[in-house]
């Protein structure tokens, strides 16, 4: 007699075959992007993982871009139940960063030899647009670097005329794709908004990032697949996919923190689909575990974003606990970094980092 075919047989097969078919080129639906998702087996999930870094090595390459980030100011109105910057938090200290400060922050970026710099903030109305569109001229002026915001909503004409200052990228995460999720995680906000926001700054020309929180309380994994068919539809040029992890200052304070394995299938399985999208190796990934960010460059991640706020602000940008309060010694950072990469025939990026249609 033939040996007995098992369950497991069948679903790694599945697996396989669904893995072949993206790698090949091939869409997927809801219904396998799910299969993905629910995978278990640990060879499964290392097929998955290669192939995803075969498809990150064929249309993005070895080099792994830096964006250099300043978090300069954590004010926000809004009142989102996940974060630690929510208006309801009062035992946070607020601050926000002068613009002198900034720009000597953006100066090291450049002296690092870093191509891009990131400029976020919770969503702080005190910057009027004006201000900001003096500020993006000022670092474009003093260091030709290519500009990243990621400064929430705001109407049309802002993006435009920040747009016109020198803005080059925004990142403007949707968070999830479920508007019950969305409604009641973030009180007062209207999901069609964010949709309306990410059309105009595709719109208006800027390279446009978004992404999606993984384990939020009330998520599955239908959820997690529309959120990964979304990306696709609005063809994201950036993707940034983080687990969610639990504030105590915040009305999720108990709830248990996202899954690190169901995050890297998100990485992976986005990748495969995206092709090309520069997807980041997050921080939230490295504070649940610190082989989170070698495990996410072999998921198919291209892009690490150092943080260079001032050391005296770095700690009350608070967004969830567990993050490194340390100053950043840049030059060691690399060296680090450089090696790690090395070892599985990565290196830094030279270049500015554009996306690659």
């Amino acid at each position: 007699m033939g040996k007995e075919t098992s369950i497991s047989d069948h679903t790694s097969a599945e697996s396989f075959n669904i893995i072949a078919k993206v790698s090949r080129g091939g869409d997927l639906t809801k219904e396998e992007i799910i299969r993905l998702l629910k995978i278990t087996d640990h060879d499964d999930l290392q097929k998955l993982f290669a192939a995803a870094d075969a498809v990150r090595e064929r249309f993005v390459g070895p080099e792994v871009f830096l964006r250099g980030i300043i978090e300069f100011s954590n004010f926000c109105e809004r009142n989102c139940l996940y974060c630690g910057l929510r208006k309801g938090n009062k035992e946070l200290k607020r601050y926000r960063i002068g613009e002198d400060e900034i720009l000597a922050a953006a100066h090291r970026i450049k002296d690092a030899g870093i191509a891009t710099i990131v400029l976020q903030s919770g969503e702080d109305p005190f910057y009027a647009t004006d201000v900001l569109c003096l500020l993006i001229q000022r670092i474009k002026e003093e260091t030709a670097l290519i500009i990243t915001l990621s400064i929430g909503e705001r109407p049309y004409e802002d993006y435009a005329a920040l747009k016109r200052a020198g803005a080059d990228r925004y990142l403007l995460k949707h968070e999830t794709v479920s508007r019950e999720l969305y409604a009641r995680l973030r009180p007062g906000c209207r999901y069609e908004n964010r949709r309306q926001c990410l059309a105009w700054l595709k719109k208006l020309g800027y390279e446009v990032g978004t992404g999606c929180m993984v384990g939020l309380p009330g998520q599955d994994v239908a959820s997690l697949a529309e959120d990964i068919l979304f990306v696709k539809e609005i063809d994201a040029d950036m993707l940034g996919i983080g687990p969610f992890i639990a504030h105590p200052l915040t009305p999720l304070a108990l709830y248990p923190n996202g899954s690190l394995d169901m995050t890297l299938k998100m990485l992976a399985i986005t990748r495969l689909l995206t092709k090309s999208t520069n997807i980041p190796a997050t921080t939230a990934l490295a504070t649940i575990d610190p082989q989170a960010w070698t495990r996410a460059f072999n998921a198919g991640a291209n892009v690490i974003m150092p943080d260079f706020t001032p050391f005296s602000y770095k700690r009350f940008y608070d967004i969830y606990p567990g993050r490194s309060s340390k100053a950043l010694n840049i030059h060691d950072f690399l060296e680090v970094l450089e090696r790690e990469l090395a070892g599985n025939g990565r290196v830094i990026g030279a270049g500015s980092g554009y996306r690659n249609k």
